[in-house]
């Protein structure tokens, strides 16, 4: 099941956009509405034992991932349990959590 099938599809045919309707040879494009993640509370983010971790300079949620985990493509479980979706939303300094239980991590984060 592709990741966009529940999402709500805009097809933008704006004249704004029109150099690059003819670059595709097409008449509109289609736009997908990005998810909206519900944010954990402080009880559910309590109920799961984390790392303490300090973002620096250079730092990935992949490079993260890769470390705790063994898996870089887990890097998701890092962003979604901080409440940050990119590294952009951190500044070196802050303190990020990083679940020590992943299985628990995906179950409270659907």
């Amino acid at each position: 099941m592709s990741r966009f099938s529940n999402r709500t599809v805009a097809n933008n045919s704006h004249e704004m956009y029109q150099d690059v309707h003819e670059d595709r040879g097409v008449k509109y494009i289609k736009q997908y509405a990005t998810v909206e993640f519900r944010k954990l509370d402080d009880e559910q983010l309590e109920s799961i034992r984390y790392h303490r971790y300090y973002w620096t300079v250079g730092d990935r949620y992949w490079r993260l991932a890769q470390k705790y985990y063994g898996d870089r493509s887990l890097w998701w479980i890092i962003a979604r349990f901080n409440n940050k979706p990119t590294e952009g939303h951190i500044s070196p300094g802050d303190e990020i959590r990083i679940p020590k239980n992943i299985v628990e991590a995906r179950e409270l984060l659907r």
